[in-house]
């Protein structure tokens, strides 16, 4: 059982909460306005019971080492919906799984019928901002949508 790619379940909150805030205090990003604050991340299985979303996580061996997800953020014009909860655990890191992660939730997104997808992110996450530009995002001069994640400075959006 190496590598599984699956739909979100209940169980995964706490395991996916803790790898989220390891991510954010690796990179030192864990600050206010951002999913390191944010309470949905303790609730993540619940936040994408939402219509229009869906959310990936990966399992490597059984752990979890990683997630995606697809969300129609409030605010984001007609057709677009947010890359949310993208995080690789630092073992996970290199070895093709967040481009298959990115991938499965690019198609989910069209499949869900929306036309773009948008993404915010840090400077600090350079190899994460690289693989979003080969994939097909472009950088936006500003933040769309109301994520609340005030703190983010790169803004992308790619036309699906």
């Amino acid at each position: 059982m190496p590598l599984n790619i699956r739909p979100i379940q209940a169980s995964d909150n706490e395991p996916l909460a803790t790898l989220i805030r390891q991510v954010f205090r690796e990179f030192k990003i864990d600050k206010p306005g951002t999913v390191y604050t944010d309470p949905t991340t303790d609730a993540l299985y619940q936040l994408f019971q939402h219509p229009g979303s869906t959310y990936f996580v990966a399992e490597e061996n059984g752990v979890i080492v990683g997630g995606c997800g697809v969300y129609p953020t409030e605010g984001l014009p007609e057709g677009c919906a947010e890359l949310v909860k993208f995080y690789l655990a630092a073992n996970a890191r290199g070895k093709g799984i967040g481009n298959k992660l990115l991938q499965q939730s690019i198609e989910a997104a069209k499949t869900l019928g929306y036309k773009q997808l948008y993404l915010e992110s840090f400077p600090e996450l350079a190899r994460a901002v690289s693989m979003y530009e080969k994939a097909g995002f472009r950088p936006l001069p500003h933040a769309l949508g109301n994520s609340g994640h005030y703190a983010c400075n790169i803004w992308m959006l790619k036309e699906l």
